[in-house]
């Protein structure tokens, strides 16, 4: 993503017709809170969930031991979600979406790399949305509850993954071919939009405002892309690797384990069904 073309401010690349309505008369805030959230706790997020999944290079067991230190949390695990997750990526994307609505590209007039990065900003955070709501009915089927789970998700294929037995689900439910398409194009628009997406932020915030500053910027998150990237893929191949017998034995031994010890509170739901 690095460039050596005439830089121009993030803001620059679209033109924003003026609006009475309550958005427009705010606009100045909800792009900083927009932008904002999209690095904390949006991108903080994706970073350590790309990391935990990467685990299972290491192997099942100790990507297991990372899933139920999150699901230690217990009742306040959903408020959790909620507050620093649902929410501010429910926020960040409708109001991409009004961004992109109410925008009007500029790539014609001014053929710059940066305002061709812009549009790839939007399309790609299109795309990621798209993408979220697919991964997260396809894995955990959106509602926690045994009604829907259990007469609408699975039904139509969906909520696949088990807490207790992580390694082992999530494999099954990367088998065939179209999944793993559907992630591996989700992981790279979600990962281009956050390494592009702080270089903006930057010029949106006044970080780096010189063409130098700029450029190592980008050279800085272009890194930072192509390193996150590259765990998010090894997570993903790593997946599809995974033994399932042998990760769904290693996975009852720690729940036992946990069980006994007291530190994994007895949960079948969030377990496979035997086999």
């Amino acid at each position: 993503m690095a460039s050596d073309e005439s830089f121009v401010q993030h803001d620059n690349a679209m033109s924003v017709p003026q609006s009475t309505d309550f958005l427009g008369k705010h606009e100045f805030l909800i792009r900083r809170l927009h932008s904002l959230t999209g690095l904390i706790p949006v991108g903080a997020y994706m970073v350590v969930h790309l990391l935990v999944n990467a685990s299972l290079v290491i192997g099942p067991g100790r990507f297991q031991f990372f899933v139920n230190q999150i699901h230690s949390l217990g009742r306040l695990l959903p408020l959790i979600e909620w507050v620093f997750i649902f929410l501010p990526i429910l926020f960040h994307g409708l109001f991409g979406l009004w961004i992109i609505r109410t925008g009007r590209s500029n790539t014609a007039s001014y053929p710059y790399l940066s305002n061709w990065r812009y549009s790839l900003q939007r399309a790609s955070g299109m795309i990621a949305i798209v993408f979220i709501f697919g991964h997260v009915f396809h894995l955990h089927g959106w509602i926690h509850a045994d009604w829907w789970r259990h007469g609408i998700a699975e039904p139509l294929g969906m909520a696949n993954f088990r807490p207790y037995n992580a390694a082992s689900t999530l494999a099954m439910a990367l088998s065939g071919m179209v999944w793993p398409v559907f992630y591996v194009v989700g992981i790279v628009a979600c990962v281009y939009h956050l390494a592009n997406g702080l270089w903006t932020m930057g010029i949106t915030w006044g970080i780096w405002v010189s063409p130098q500053a700029q450029r190592w910027a980008s050279r800085a998150c272009s890194l930072m892309g192509v390193g996150l990237l590259t765990v998010g893929l090894a997570a993903l191949v790593s997946a599809r690797r995974v033994d399932v017998d042998a990760a769904r034995t290693i996975e009852n031994q720690m729940y036992d384990a946990g069980v006994r010890s007291g530190q994994t509170t007895p949960a079948p739901e969030k377990r496979s069904k035997p086999q």
